[in-house]
């Protein structure tokens, strides 16, 4: 162009480009964009080279479906609509014969050619297909008969048995399963046959699906649901034919061990530590796992060492995976390791749940157990973990190993190097440059509407279920939408996950529906507001049951609050929790509230005894978002009326999901209050147990796991913020204010000490 125009002088309206239309609709993944590449590649010529005209040959774009005119001109006509008027397209070499206007496609023709032109779905090539299939069928009948025509509908119910188990398990198709396998079983010679065959190639294809990217965890999930019921159909018929074998060998079946896993990927146990009880993100990994022929012995939660030690070697499984949700389970983690290494396990060891992390892992739990031949892995999520056993138990495990190893050494290298470059003012620094409120100038909230206890048991679910943050559900599931269409409800629009996701909601509304219907599960929780104050140190939050209790000064309870002492930049103050409190003289409050959904694991239960994993998952995930909706409502039912301290606030519920309201809620083991055992001081002071129902475990997790408990800070200048790493002055000084052994506390707070404990 700038040879043309500036040497040549040639005028630009007589210039023409022709860039290449390349074909789309092949099924190579690196074709899907030549449509809408082009379309943008016209846009951009003209705008860099004003006047010029572009032409393009169409017929190149629809060359995978020749020989069907009605497909081909739909799709040239689609293509032609937006890179003429959106893109500036001047010339196009075309069939001018056959050639349709927008206008005259079919509306499910030109849905189908909109998402091929412009790679929108995965699917948009197969779509494609069947309507191309569709209209060669017409074709040929219209040869035969002329006419009106119309086309009979084909569908995969009329395959061959083992088809129709493929197509079941690819699709996640259950309702009929049974009979599938049954027809199956009579054509094969042995009831093995199905798993070995149809079942084992349908699966097969479903891990390369997930592996690959192109198929979703609850396509996954709904995929196992499909197997489970196969097998456990099938179950009955091998173990007599077993049986039966045994006998014609003259060999008693009672003598022979049930246990043959020979035909088996790999074997891997998996448990939640002692003292946790989350177990939503270990059922998906071990779904996934079991997906593509893993064998998987899921031995629950709350598992001990010495019984995860002991049943690693009753089953001789080949990997082991720790899961754990809060940070007490980090340490025993940690335990683990330590003894696995005295034991002289050879297993790798996985390592997941919501609070671990690489960083963790490769810092506090590898340099315990990680050798060549058994290393320590962080697996972030279920996707990763097809990836990371099959890479442990395949001919590339030594490669697969040393890098990890490597990578674990830098992150190291890179902690300990963080923390000397890293500073902490003392103690005695920090609570003198702690945060200052003004309690005579922003006085503290009134008193309570009503003191003390109140037990919530009148919420129902469809009471809070306008309160549901769907985010974390969809995070829960592995779908994850792409900017913009990150979050609920815009995740629907997204290309690649929107369609599943949507799939995933409208499956969650028919089980909540049905819960709500029948009551499978309830809500129940309990709320303390009582009189507070400041301690004389300014450390801690002395709590009173009553007026009187205060004036005289006898506290019933006494919350121990960590102060930050990492060194800012800024001239921000190091807080604590303790700095929302006003000092003794002022009337201040504090609030407390502990709530549970009750009847998930009944739910969980059925489910599993029906093999299905899809709606187990969907119960736990569920029960989940109830219980956090049921803080959201309780939270602002304590702000309005039982506390009452803003009883003019009119948020609307995506409001309250910005926490747009005065005060702070904070969760103990959270980042405010990161010490788990200030629950112990909690439960006691509210009747947690009693009054509720909810307990708490050695590890301090609460019982049932769909809980939600927190403090109730009032005051407007309350904010969220993170402790962060912590000395050992602080540590020895909260330690004497809990009157509570050193080790014991730095066990308990190991995660945000910022030096090696003993």
């Amino acid at each position: 162009y700038d040879i043309l125009i500036n040497k040549v002088r040639f005028p630009p309206e007589d210039i023409i480009f022709d860039p290449n239309v390349l074909t789309i609709g092949t099924g190579m993944e690196e074709h899907a964009n030549y449509g809408v590449d082009f379309i943008n590649a016209t846009k951009t010529i003209k705008e860099q080279c004003p006047y010029v005209k572009i032409s393009g040959g169409i017929s190149n774009l629809s060359f995978g479906f020749r020989g069907v005119t009605k497909i081909r001109e739909s799709i040239h006509a689609v293509f032609l609509h937006h890179a003429i008027t959106e893109s500036g397209m001047d010339v196009g070499i075309v069939n001018a014969k056959e050639m349709l206007a927008i206008s005259e496609v079919e509306p499910e023709l030109k849905a189908a050619a909109e998402n091929l032109v412009f790679n929108k779905t995965e699917g948009a090539t197969e779509d494609m297909l069947e309507l191309t299939k569709k209209e060669k069928e017409a074709i040929e009948l219209r040869k035969k008969g002329g006419g009106a025509v119309k086309v009979k509908e084909t569908s995969w119910r009329d395959l061959e048995p083992s088809k129709r188990l493929e197509h079941a398990l690819i699709n996640g198709i259950s309702q009929y399963v049974d009979g599938d396998v049954e027809e199956a079983r009579q054509i094969c010679s042995k009831p093995l046959d199905v798993i070995e065959g149809p079942l084992m190639d349908g699966m097969n294809v479903v891990g390369d699906l997930f592996g690959s990217g192109k198929m979703f965890l609850p396509q996954v999930i709904k995929s196992a649901r499909v197997m489970k019921k196969a097998v456990a159909y099938l179950l009955p018929f091998m173990e007599e034919e077993k049986k039966q074998n045994l006998i014609a060998q003259g060999i008693d079946p009672a003598s022979v061990s049930d246990n043959d896993d020979s035909q088996y990927a790999g074997k891997v146990l998996m448990a939640t530590v002692k003292g946790d009880v989350h177990d939503i993100g270990k059922n998906i990994v071990s779904v996934v796992l079991g997906c593509n022929n893993f064998k998987v012995y899921d031995i629950g939660v709350m598992v001990s060492c010495e019984t995860i030690l002991e049943k690693a070697k009753e089953y001789n499984v080949d990997v082991i995976g720790l899961s754990g949700l809060i940070t007490p389970s980090l340490d025993e983690m940690v335990v683990v390791a330590k003894e696995m290494s005295k034991a002289g396990f050879k297993q790798p060891l996985l390592i997941g749940g919501a609070t671990t992390s690489k960083m963790h892992t490769a810092v506090k739990i590898a340099p315990n157990y990680f050798t060549s031949e058994h290393p320590v892995i962080h697996v972030l999520d279920a996707s990763r973990s097809v990836t990371v056993v099959s890479s442990l138990l395949g001919e590339n495990k030594s490669d697969f190993v040393d890098d990890l190893d490597e990578e674990y050494e830098e992150m190291r290298e890179d902690y300990y190097a963080g923390l000397e470059d890293r500073h902490f003012l003392t103690f005695e620094q920090a609570k003198e440059r702690k945060f200052k409120i003004d309690f005579d100038d922003a006085p503290p909230a009134p008193a309570p509407t009503k003191p003390g206890i109140t037990v919530i048991d009148a919420v129902k679910v469809a009471d809070v279920v306008p309160y549901i943050d769907w985010n974390p559900f969809f995070q829960t599931w592995e779908l994850r939408g792409r900017y913009p269409n990150r979050g609920y409800p815009k995740i629907f629009n997204d290309a690649t996950v929107g369609g599943e996701a949507k799939k995933l909601f409208d499956d969650a509304q028919t089980m909540m529906k049905n819960i709500i219907a029948d009551g499978s599960m309830t809500l129940k929780g309990v709320v303390g507001l009582y009189p507070a104050n400041r301690s004389e140190d300014g450390e801690d939050v002395d709590v009173f049951l009553t007026e009187e209790d205060r004036e005289q000064g006898k506290a019933a309870s006494k919350f121990c609050m960590l102060r930050q002492q990492a060194e800012k930049e800024s001239d921000d103050p190091y807080m604590s929790q303790a700095d929302f409190i006003a000092p003794k003289g002022y009337k201040d409050h504090i609030g407390f509230f502990a709530v549970s959904c009750f009847g998930c694991d009944a739910l969980v239960k059925r489910y599993e005894a029906e093999n299905d994993d899809f709606s187990k998952i969907m119960a736990q995930a569920l029960a989940d978002r109830f219980v956090e909706a049921f803080a959201e409502y309780l939270h602002r039912e304590i702000r309005l009326e039982l506390w009452g301290y803003a009883k003019g606030e009119s948020l609307d519920e995506a409001d309250l999901l910005k926490i747009k309201y005065d005060g702070i809620r904070p969760a103990p083991g959270y980042p405010s209050q990161p010490d788990h055992t200030e629950k112990r001081t909690f439960w006691d002071l509210v009747k947690a147990k009693e009054l509720a129902g909810i307990e708490l475990s050695d590890s301090l997790s609460m019982m049932p796991a769909s809980s939600v408990s927190a403090l109730v800070f009032a005051h407007p200048q309350s904010e969220y913020f993170a402790v962060g790493q912590v000395g050992k002055d602080q540590v020895q000084n909260y330690a004497q204010r809990k009157s509570m052994e050193l080790s014991v506390c730095e066990r308990w707070l190991s995660p945000i000490l910022n030096y090696e404990r003993d």
